[in-house]
């Protein structure tokens, strides 16, 4: 073995979970794992004729990025189909659809995503609107938060659906005055449309994971928890295209893969989970690729007033409704399925988004914990958008991790609209209590759920710390008590996540020993005002070593924080 390094990073300011600020070091790598960290121009004596240095002068090095919710596969394979995440207006939509029909007569269906709720009339584009737009071929178009779909005339038609179809139980059909569908179906209501989709290629889900790949490591991120691994929603199963891709040589992000628990099935699923993850333990001994998580879906969100509140929302007029959102899963079900899948092995994987969500999946975690004994599975709640102040001291309690979407903390048109008229006054001072949830010593990750939102962690830090994009556009959301250090947000984004993730004794540090997963941002965040964290930019992504990304060599394509959630 050589005495001298592959690589060496000099001159650059790292940090590190534990640290309060960042200090001047340098960084010598040989293989996959950093060698060395020392004091700048104390690795001399490790560079020897063939090793590379690379020069990080005034910039900040962090561990690389990890996201602990996210849906690559889809938001990869979104943006290969008519992508809307860029619009900026109905009208814009409306101008993307008809370009993607016109350069693209093949597809049999126009699929798509990426539509802003409040660019509609009550959050609900029509299907006239859509029929207009389109060319005679069924359309079906989730929105932004994929928890509704915006459909055609033909697309309702072929999956049945008229004004004699009921509601289901975990979903709403939107309706004209006369009571026929009119175009927007929230939650399980898009199930016999996704139905009748056609399936995802084997070609197009693994140029989808490429591309997802390739754009994440531009934006710094080297490990990633996928929140639906499994067939939920129609989606199609990624489990082989990691697999494919890993056999390929292809995979250079770290995944753990959450098995998609199907809210209307039972007990019965737990034993495919585990043949699944021992299938793909075997097919994988590297680990790179693991389904140790399982993701269940407490709630809905509150845009379409699905998100499981403990009061009920509020009419157009202020007043009381009857409804305070939907529990997917029982509550004592919710406690034997995680009680279960505990004793299994399995984390398990909350979309929480309502108060009376979180109770609920900490309940759960409760009474597998007296079950079972504290058997270390990490188990996370996701999304978080109301925590009641009782159950904040019950994440570190519980050893639950508070996995935060922390780009969403802020003031935007589809929260200052769709969300906060129809909610209790009181709550809007408790939206994403972040602050709070760091004081009482909660573990906290950090997700995007891209392609709900963008997946660039410094416009999600930005977020998190300032709680708005520009206060001379909109205030911060919520008080000062809710605000996130720089130190913390970087740490939930890399040590949390890599906690949550189980990587956490090779990843999420800046130590000797540590696989070389690596940052360079372009400044020393800690030397600038907070205001300005969203203008950084990632100039260099190491996965074990390996550069997946140079911005010198390939002009970055950052999504701007504007575009954002």
């Amino acid at each position: 073995m050589s005495a001298f390094a592959d690589s060496v990073l000099v001159d650059g300011w790292i940090y590190t979970a534990g640290m309060e600020r960042p200090a001047p070091a340098d960084i010598a790598i040989a293989g996959d794992r950093i060698m060395a960290v020392a004091e700048a121009g104390g690795l001399a004596d490790l560079i020897g004729p063939k090793t590379t240095v690379r020069t990080a002068a005034g910039e900040l090095i962090v561990p690389g990025f990890q996201d602990a919710h996210i849906h690559p596969v889809f938001g990869g394979t979104e943006l290969l189909q008519c992508d809307l995440t860029a619009a900026t207006s109905a009208e814009d939509c409306y101008r993307v659809i008809r370009q993607y029909c016109a350069e693209r007569p093949e597809p049999e269906w126009i699929i798509g995503a990426g539509w802003s709720m409040e660019f509609f009339p009550g959050g609900t584009p029509t299907r006239q609107a859509l029929d207009a737009a389109t060319d005679g071929r069924p359309a079906a178009i989730l929105n932004r938060d994929h928890h509704g779909i915006w459909v055609n005339s033909r697309a309702l038609e072929l999956a049945g659906i008229t004004r004699e179809t009921p509601d289901p139980a975990d979903g709403r059909i939107e309706r004209d005055g006369s009571g026929n569908p009119s175009g927007t179906l929230h939650e399980g209501a898009s199930d016999a449309v996704t139905a009748i989709l056609p399936k995802v290629t084997d070609e197009l889900a693994a140029l989808g994971l490429r591309t997802a790949q390739a754009y994440l490591h531009e934006l710094g991120v080297t490990a990633w928890q996928d929140a639906m691994l499994g067939t939920g929603l129609g989606a199609k199963d990624a489990t082989d295209t990691y697999l494919a891709a890993i056999s390929a040589g292809d995979l250079t992000m770290r995944v753990v893969g959450a098995q998609w628990w199907e809210r209307d099935g039972g007990l019965e699923q737990v034993d495919s989970m585990i043949e699944r993850r021992d299938r793909i333990a075997a097919a994988d001994p590297t680990g790179r690729f693991r389904a140790s998580s399982v993701k269940i879906m407490v709630d809905g969100v509150a845009e379409n007033f699905t998100a499981a509140l403990s009061s009920p929302y509020r009419d157009a007029s202020g007043r009381a409704t009857a409804n305070s959102g939907l529990s997917f899963i029982p509550p004592r079900d919710l406690k034997r399925y995680v009680t279960a899948l505990d004793a299994a092995g399995f984390q398990v994987h909350f979309h929480a988004l309502g108060d009376r969500a979180v109770t609920e999946a900490l309940n759960a975690i409760k009474a597998a914990r007296t079950a079972n004994g504290d058997r270390g599975n990490r188990h996370h709640l996701a999304h978080l958008q109301w925590i009641s102040s009782a159950d904040i001291p019950r994440f570190a309690k519980l050893g639950a991790a508070a996995n935060l979407q922390m780009l969403w903390a802020m003031h935007e048109d589809q929260l200052d609209e769709l969300t906060i008229p129809f909610i209790e006054p009181g709550l809007v001072d408790r939206l994403y209590p972040f602050g709070e949830l760091a004081e009482s010593g909660a573990t906290l990750a950090a997700g995007s759920d891209w392609p709900v939102s963008t997946p660039d962690p410094l416009a999600a830090i930005h977020i998190g710390v300032n709680r708005t994009l520009d206060p001379a556009i909109a205030p911060p959301l919520g008080g000062v008590e809710q605000r996130l250090t720089l130190a913390d947000a970087l740490t939930a984004y890399t040590w949390g996540s890599a906690f949550v993730n189980g990587l956490e004794r090779d990843t999420g540090r800046i130590e000797a020993g540590y696989l070389a997963d690596l940052v360079v941002i372009d400044r020393n965040l800690f030397e600038f005002p907070t205001a300005q964290i969203g203008q950084a930019r990632v100039r260099l992504t190491l996965s074990g070593g390996r550069v997946v990304y140079d911005r010198d060599q390939a002009p970055a394509r950052r999504d701007p924080v504007e575009a954002s959630r």
